[in-house]
C-alpha cells in the first residue's frame, strides 16, 4: 500500500466522515437578522394557533392574503392557480398548480397541526369540596404529572342545541382568568412520591379547577354558580357540553430562552414548528414549476384516523381531482410525486444522554433533521425512505445551502415514534421525514432552536423549487 501523507489523511477524513455543521458557526449579520425575523413571525403564528381549528383559521388568513382561493370538489383548476381546501375546519390542504406536466409528480409537504392536550369530557362539570371542576380526557402522549399546577387556557367551540356555534378562548388575554389542575403538597405526598411517574397523577385526577363561588344560599352549589356564568357569557346550557370541542392548553406565550435568545420556548412546537415553515414555503414560492401541495393534517397524535387525519381518503380524492382537471393519469401523478413528511425529531439532551445514540442523534443548532425512517424498535410503523430519495434530498440541500443533519429518535430499544409518512407512502409516493429537533417533546412547554427553524423553512423552499 502506498504511503499516505498527513494532508491526504485529513482530506480523506473530511470526505468520509459525516459531520454536523452548526448553523451559527459562519453566520453573517444578515443571516442572524433573517433567523430572528422569521422566528418572530413563527411565534406570532404559535400564539394564535394553539388548536388545530385555530391553526386552520390562521393559515387560511395567511394563504388568502397571498392569493390562495377556496376550493370545493368540481371547481375549475388551472395552471398558475392557487387553492386551499378546508376540511371541516380541522385540516387544510393548500395546492399551487405548476407550469410543468403534473404527471412529473407533485411536491408534497405534510405536517400536522394537532398537539397533545387535555380535552373536556362530554359531561365534564361537577363540584366537590367547595370547588368546581371540569373533567378531562388527555389527547396524545403526555406525561400527566407535567400538566398539574400550571396556568391553562380553554380553547374550542360549542354547538348549542339550536345549532348556534360559540367560539371559546379564555385564558390567553392578560385580563382573562386562567384555569388550573391541583397537585398534592409535598408535606402529604409520601405515598404519591413512592409511585412510578406514570402513576403519580392518574388520568382521572386531571380535573380542571374552574371556580368556587356558590349560587344563592347553598354554600355547596358551586356548579350552579358556574352554569349561571356560562349562560350569561355564552348563552349555553350544561347539555351543550355534549356537542362541544373544548381543550385545555397551556396559557404560556412563546418566549425566547437563554441569554443569547437563540431558543424558543412554547406550547405546540410539535408539530407547528414544521407546519409553519411548510406553509411559508408554499406561500412564498412564486410561479412554481412543480405542482405543490402543503398538508396541515389533524389527529396525528392519536394515529391519524378520522376524516381529518392523514388516513382519510380526502388526500387521494384531491389528487384525483387535480389530475382529472389537468387531463393527467392519477396513478402516474402519485408514482412520480415526492413528499416531505414534516414532523419533529428529538434533540440530543446531555441531561438524559443514556437514551440517545450520539452518532445518529440530532443536535441543537445543527439544522433541519432528516430521518430515513422512524418507527419503533424493529422499524415498526415506518415507511423507510429509499436510498434514491435520500440522495435526492442530499443533492438538493447541497445546491440550495440548506444545513441539515441525519438522526433517529433515540436508541433502537428505547422506544421510538411514528409520523404520517407511512400513510402517504402507502399511496405509492416517495416520502422522507424532515423536520425540526425539539427539546422536551410533548411537554406543556417545549423548546426549539431558531436556527433549526429557519433551516426548515429554507429546506421546504428548496424542495418546492
Amino acid at each position: 500500500m502506498a504511503a499516505v501523507n498527513k494532508e491526504m489523511l485529513d482530506e480523506l477524513r473530511g470526505e468520509l466522515t459525516y459531520k454536523r455543521k452548526n448553523v451559527y458557526t459562519n453566520a453573517t449579520e444578515e443571516d442572524l437578522v433573517k433567523i430572528n425575523d422569521y422566528a418572530k413571525l413563527y411565534c406570532e403564528y404559535l400564539d394564535a394557533a394553539k388548536t388545530e381549528r385555530e391553526a386552520v383559521k390562521k393559515s387560511i388568513e395567511i394563504a388568502s392574503a397571498a392569493g390562495f382561493k377556496p376550493y370545493d370538489f368540481g371547481d375549475k383548476i388551472e395552471v398558475g392557480g392557487k387553492y386551499y381546501y378546508n376540511n371541516r375546519g380541522r385540516a387544510l390542504y393548500l395546492f399551487a398548480i405548476g407550469s410543468e406536466n403534473i404527471e412529473n409528480g407533485i411536491r408534497i409537504s405534510a405536517a400536522h397541526i394537532d398537539s397533545p392536550r387535555l380535552d373536556l369530557k362530554q359531561n365534564p362539570l361537577y363540584d366537590e369540596g367547595n370547588m368546581g371542576f371540569l373533567k378531562t380526557h388527555y389527547y396524545g402522549g403526555i406525561k400527566k404529572y407535567q400538566w398539574t399546577a400550571i396556568p391553562l387556557a380553554l380553547h374550542g367551540v360549542i354547538i348549542t342545541g339550536d345549532g348556534k356555534s360559540v367560539d371559546v378562548c379564555i385564558g390567553e388575554d392578560d385580563s382573562d382568568p386562567v384555569f388550573y389542575i391541583n397537585d398534592l403538597l409535598p408535606h402529604l405526598g409520601a405515598d404519591q412520591m413512592s409511585k412510578t411517574a406514570s402513576q403519580i397523577i392518574p388520568g382521572e385526577k386531571l380535573n380542571i379547577l374552574v371556580g368556587s363561588i356558590p349560587l344563592g344560599d347553598d354554600s355547596s352549589d358551586i356548579k350552579l354558580g358556574i352554569l349561571k356564568l356560562l349562560s350569561e357569557k355564552y348563552g349555553i346550557k350544561e347539555e351543550d357540553f355534549l356537542s362541544a370541542e373544548i381543550s385545555a392548553v397551556p396559557a404560556f406565550k412563546a418566549r425566547d430562552i437563554g441569554f443569547d435568545r437563540s431558543i424558543i420556548g412554547a406550547y405546540g412546537h410539535d408539530d407547528r414548528v414544521c407546519a409553519y415553515p411548510a406553509l411559508s414555503a408554499i406561500i412564498e414560492t412564486e410561479k412554481p414549476v412543480h405542482t405543490l401541495m402543503t398538508i396541515l393534517a389533524d389527529k396525528e397524535e392519536t394515529g391519524s384516523g378520522g376524516n381529518t387525519g392523514m388516513k382519510s381518503d380526502i388526500f387521494t380524492d384531491l389528487i384525483a381531482e387535480i389530475s382529472a382537471a389537468l387531463g393527467a393519469n392519477e396513478r402516474k401523478v402519485r408514482a412520480n410525486s415526492k413528499c416531505l413528511s414534516a414532523d419533529v425529531n428529538a434533540i440530543f439532551d446531555p441531561n438524559f444522554a443514556d437514551v440517545y445514540e450520539t452518532k445518529n442523534s440530532a443536535f441543537l443548532n445543527c439544522g433541519v433533521v432528516m430521518s430515513k425512517y422512524t418507527g419503533a424498535r424493529g422499524k415498526s410503523g415506518t415507511s423507510d425512505a429509499s436510498a434514491e430519495m435520500v440522495a435526492f434530498i442530499r443533492d438538493l440541500f447541497a445546491k440550495e445551502g440548506v444545513i441539515w443533519q441525519s438522526a433517529e429518535l433515540g436508541k433502537v430499544d428505547q422506544g421510538g415514534g411514528g409520523t404520517v409518512a407511512v400513510y402517504i407512502a402507502n399511496h405509492n409516493i416517495e416520502v422522507i421525514d424532515l423536520g425540526v429537533g425539539v427539546i422536551s417533546m410533548h411537554a406543556p412547554y417545549e423548546a426549539i432552536s431558531k436556527a433549526d427553524l429557519y433551516m426548515a423553512y429554507k429546506a421546504f423552499l428548496a424542495f418546492n423549487k
